[in-house]
């Protein structure tokens, strides 16, 4: 029988070496198994309730404020779990297993003050998949229960919501409705009555499990959660099975096309046919649904077939690269700015980025009733990275290819498909960013370039990357003369960034402002009036207690000149006077191809500050000096590859980061510890491995055996048999026995990233045992790549909260590594 959300599970599944509160026990046969809670300034970070999120309509008179659930509980965490094909569903009402839900609605007038709570709602509500309708007068949603997952449909004018039909939508493989153009009607993907009961779960096998290759490459990623066998195989197509209805708000129903493993169902701008793809057999044990064969057809709105687009292969032999694509059609999607047409990819070298091609791909479009041959209406020089449709003579298309970090876009004519560049640019250069085009919604609902008379847009840059920080800005940009002017820009003491224009010619856009003491709030703008913003929302600080913690942000290089930086956070109230504090570094690397693009500003003084209980800023609750996101740029110029000399330039840029630190007085060099998550927790691990710089780090769900991922990791396209060396020297794992400073490793018992399966830090922890390190491994029940549940939260805390204090507040244990000396090597 399967349980309930709310039912009681058991409490945990064996933790292994959990649980300390003030002195850190280190024996290894300590396996506490209850969960702890940090002291209160940390416990307060995960206990705070989340800020609103807002959505807004395209014509800027509506808000609607979506108030968003606390971190479920390890009770909610742990109720039933399927993890088939790549994705992880709940069986019990056939939608997503791990999702952070909404629990409240509000709409509020933009003109007014009032926030009126919607009703009509559920009791409890766990509320997902918001769409405004295309005429933007009403919303749709869903509501997950124990057993289903229903929609609702609540009306603007009224903020009244109602339950549209009792079918039970399917949501394993993505949102599970859309809207109709006429805002009247819905496509949904609804489980069929004819699906029956769950095929059990065998135990008892049929026969070996058999993968064959007959010569061909199929470099792919270590994927997770992969279908094992034919018990799979039936799990995986009973859930995903669907049928395609559209509902009318009058609670009519019109099946359209076969139930089905269906992926997709899009409405043609004009609402009069549907584009439905649907997955079908061979399956893979190698890769996720997202590579399976995929049938795209068109019906017409009664649901009479109309046109079969494709039928797809198995994508098994994809050239591993981020500019590799699959052979065969791709990406079918409609056109926006007309009322039905399909345009699709088709790669002309093989999909192999190694293959020399003058045009690496070719757009065509086929108009309705799709009996014409398919037309050419873009040859890309790159990858074809999508359109932005405007009218019947202006589109804007771009391209991008990954190994040379170039971005180009260009005005096209689809008429004419005379095409000329508008920007062409490393997508590295923050500074250079023209920003993203504002758009509008068309007769059909559709989202379009917001084009005015002149043949001007407005571009909107959300982060306003520049040498004096974050500057976020809008600009016009004729797309006829290709010349800017800069209309508007965030301005000290403040942090603000545009959200949506509401009007275009009137110059009014809606806003986000922040200072380090204001947490976001949004407001109404006036472009050509030199007025103050009008404040929309009223948001309270989501911790009071917090107010006065100091941030900076820091501007520092290392020796072979690249530019750095680093937020700096100071507890509240402390003084140099009081001399240099216990530090921790909190980073995440990145690969560049310009030392130019690597030292460029990041973030902004003026930001909020936003004490996550994330990352490494929440200890600066309990007296820590934090460097928090220090740059750490792998720059690989020209031919060169940036982890030829990964080693060299990481500690390089730590140890400028902690100079930098030493120099403002703030920094104690002999306390300083690191950590990171993910490629972070890999950095730190290569960190203590090859350094003297820290006291102790803290690796949260890393990858440190690089032979488990031969076929690349992070932005590294060469395979472990192309660059043994550099996957060797780049591995934690095989330099287990340089390692003399204390590492705590924390990992999800269910992590589904690619490449970083709990192994890795399983096996990671045995090798540093065996060389006899000093070393503690937390493996938290039901939890994923990022952690959810508030007790993994909490006790996360907890364990990185007693790592520090013993080994880098106080680093007086004799079992803890020997003094810094900040700079040396191993």
């Amino acid at each position: 029988m399967i349980c309930s959300f709310r039912s009681t599970m058991r409490r945990s599944t064996l933790i292994l070496l959990l649980g300390f509160s003030g002195v850190l026990p280190l024996s290894a046969q300590d396996n506490a198994t209850a969960y702890q809670t940090p002291p209160k300034p940390l416990a307060d970070l995960v206990n705070v309730p989340p800020t609103p999120g807002v959505s807004v309509t395209s014509k800027g008179d509506y808000l609607l404020i979506l108030e968003q659930a606390l971190a479920p509980s390890i009770d909610e965490l742990s109720q039933p779990e399927l993890r088939l094909a790549g994705l992880r569903l709940n069986p019990a009402n056939n939608g997503p297993s791990r999702i952070r839900y909404i629990t409240g609605l509000k709409i509020k007038k933009m003109s007014g003050k009032d926030e009126v709570a919607v009703s009509g709602l559920p009791a409890s509500p766990l509320i997902s998949n918001v769409q405004w309708s295309p005429d933007e007068t009403k919303f749709a949603f869903t509501n997950s229960t124990d057993s289903k997952i229903e929609l609702y449909v609540a009306d603007v004018a009224t903020a009244a919501a109602r339950k549209v039909s009792d079918l039970a939508l399917n949501a394993v493989y993505g949102a599970p409705f859309r809207w109709m153009p006429d805002s009247k009607n819905l496509l949904v993907k609804t489980i069929p009555a004819s699906r029956g009961s769950a095929p059990e779960i065998s135990r008892v096998p049929t026969g070996p499990t058999v993968q064959e290759n007959m010569g061909r490459k199929a470099q792919a990623p270590t994927f997770q959660d992969l279908l094992k066998n034919t018990s799979d195989e039936r799990q995986f197509e009973y859930y995903a099975t669907a049928q395609v209805v559209r509902i009318g708000l009058d609670g009519s129903t019109q099946p359209i096309g076969p139930v089905g493993l269906v992926a997709s169902a899009e409405p043609s701008p004009d609402g009069q046919y549907v584009m439905l793809e649907a997955v079908h057999r061979p399956f893979s044990y190698l890769v996720p649904v997202g590579r399976f064969p995929l049938r795209t057809d068109i019906y017409a709105i009664g649901g009479a077939l109309v046109k079969t687009l494709n039928q797809g292969e198995l994508h098994e032999n994809v050239p591993y690269s981020a500019d590799g694509v699959p052979t065969g059609p791709r990406n079918y999607e409609w056109r926006n700015d007309t009322p039905a047409s399909v345009y699709w990819t088709v790669a002309q070298d093989n999909g192999d980025p190694k293959q020399k091609a003058d045009i690496r791909d070719k757009v065509y479009l086929l108009e309705a009733p799709f009996s014409a041959q398919p037309k050419e209406i873009y040859a890309s020089t790159y990858r074809f990275a999508g359109f932005e449709w405007g009218n019947e003579t202006t589109a804007l298309a771009s391209e991008r290819w990954w190994q040379t970090r170039k971005t180009i876009t260009k005005v096209v004519n689809p008429k004419t498909g005379q095409a000329t560049v508008l920007f062409d640019r490393s997508y590295e250069d923050r500074y250079s960013n023209p920003g993203q085009p504002d758009t509008r919604r068309n007769q059909y609902g559709r989202e379009v370039l917001n084009l005015q008379p002149n043949g001007e847009i407005l571009m909107l840059g959300f982060q306003g990357a520049s040498p004096e920080g974050d500057r976020p800005f809008v600009n016009s940009l004729n797309l006829n003369t290709k010349q800017t002017k800069e209309l508007w820009r965030s301005q000290a003491p403040y942090f603000e960034r545009p959200v949506a224009v509401i009007d275009a010619a009137g110059g009014i856009i809606l806003t986000t402002r922040e200072s380090p003491e204001e947490n976001p709030n949004y407001f109404v703008r006036n472009l050509k009036k030199r007025i103050a913003p009008i404040q929309v929302t009223s948001f309270p600080h989501p911790y009071p207690q917090l107010k006065g913690v100091q941030k900076q942000q820091l501007r520092y290089k290392r020796p072979d000149g690249v530019d750095l930086t680093a937020t700096l956070y100071l507890p509240a109230g402390y003084k140099k006077e009081q001399g240099p504090l216990p530090t921790f570094l909190w980073a995440y690397p990145a690969e560049f191809k310009s030392k130019d693009a690597a030292g460029q500003v990041q973030g902004s003084p003026y930001q909020f500050n936003r004490i996550s209980y994330w990352t490494g800023a929440a200890f600066v609750t309990m007296g820590y000096a934090v460097l928090e996101n220090a740059s750490i740029p792998i720059v690989g110029e020209g031919d060169k590859e940036p982890n030829d000399t990964y080693v060299e330039q990481l500690v390089s840029s730590a140890k400028a980061a902690i100079d930098e630190g030493v120099r403002l007085g703030v920094v104690d060099p002999n306390r300083v510890g690191v950590g990171g998550h993910s490629y972070g927790a890999f950095m730190t691990a290569n960190l203590l491995t090859h350094s003297n710089l820290f006291k102790g780090g803290i690796a949260r769900s890393g990858a440190y055996n690089r032979t488990l991922t031969p076929f690349g990791f992070q932005n590294e396209q060469r395979t472990y048999w192309q660059a043994p060396e550099v996957y060797n020297n780049m591995s934690p794992f095989m330099n287990a026995n340089k390692m003399k400073t204390p590492l705590l490793l924390i990992h999800g018992e269910a992590d589904n990233n690619t490449g970083t399966f709990p192994i890795q830090s399983e096996r990671y922890y045995n090798a540093l045992k065996g060389m006899g390190a000093t070393t503690r491994f937390v493996l938290l029940p039901y939890e994923s790549h990022g952690y959810v549940a508030k007790e993994s939260l909490l006790h996360m805390l907890n364990e990185m909260n007693g790592w520090l204090e013993k080994f880098v507040k106080e680093p007086s244990s004799p079992t803890a590594s020997q003094p810094n000396r900040a700079g040396s090597g191993k």
